[in-house]
């Protein structure tokens, strides 16, 4: 799996559908208008997200690594 920011995770959710509902703190909280679920992505500067962050927000994005 390759190493991918926050930022860089945001634009590819944006990409996909999902919207921006606010920012509180350095977390991004977004949802879908087809999912029922909430995403929360931590945003800090340009750091890579850790791997295991990164799998769960894919799978519950419903995004696989050949997404991004």
């Amino acid at each position: 799996m390759k190493a991918i920011s926050g930022k860089q995770f945001c634009k590819l959710l944006e990409r996909q559908g999902w919207e921006l509902k606010r920012i509180q703190g350095s977390y991004h909280i977004y949802t879908h208008p087809a999912y029922s679920s909430i995403l929360t992505v931590p945003v800090h500067g340009n750091q890579d997200l850790k791997k295991g962050t990164l799998g769960q927000l894919l799978k519950n994005a419903g995004l696989s690594e050949l997404d991004y």
